[in-house]
């Protein structure tokens, strides 16, 4: 048990890289809504454990680990395998905050389950819990305007004007759908989000 409460039932990772030079990059889009969380309900994602910033969050009687794991993207299944396994939590209550270049900005998809994508941070996770079996909710960057070649710049980079404004709100909206994802379930989670 980690502190008081309610027992661990759902892990909330929110996906980044750590250090200032990451500061509000697109690739950080796990990390700002995971701050947007923490601000609205009062946690302070700070404790070291299982590989990442931790808190415990208790929604309606469910404990939830909130992570923000500190192995850099690539490895953030680490982290991710380290708490599902202590905390015997199944893949399909492992619910992952990332971002995606496949979706515009500021856009969010809600899914139940899923491939990686493309995104290192989701293949690690695939690799350590062995399975795709787990929810996740994507926040739209947008691809980088000259295609492929430039995608490591642009996922490291920090959104401007317009765009900040778009990726900011939705990294807020990530916040809140994680906790409706929790309360009422993927199918109203994705009618409520998906879309917009």
């Amino acid at each position: 048990m980690f502190g008081k409460g309610a027992p661990v039932r759902w892990l909330a990772v929110f996906l980044g890289n750590p250090g200032p030079r990451y500061t509000g990059t697109r690739h950080n889009a796990g990390f700002l809504a995971a701050d947007a969380l923490a601000k609205d309900k009062g946690l302070s994602v700070t404790r070291l454990r299982f590989q990442a910033l931790t808190a415990r969050w208790d929604l309606n009687g469910q404990g939830v680990l909130v992570m923000k794991p500190q192995t850099y993207m690539n490895e953030s299944g680490q982290a991710v395998g380290q708490a599902a396994r202590f905390y015997k939590i199944p893949p399909e209550r492992v619910l992952v905050v990332s971002d995606d270049i496949n979706l515009p900005c500021g856009r969010l998809r809600v899914r139940a389950k899923g491939s990686a994508g493309g995104h290192n941070g989701l293949k690690s996770i695939i690799a350590h819990l062995g399975s795709e079996d787990f929810p996740r909710i994507r926040v739209g960057v947008g691809a980088p305007p000259h295609g492929g070649d430039e995608q490591i710049d642009w996922v490291l980079g920090v959104p401007r004007n317009a765009d900040w404004d778009a990726f900011s709100a939705a990294c807020t909206r990530a916040a809140r759908a994680v906790e409706d994802y929790i309360l009422v379930g993927p199918e109203k989670t994705m009618e409520m989000y998906n879309g917009q």
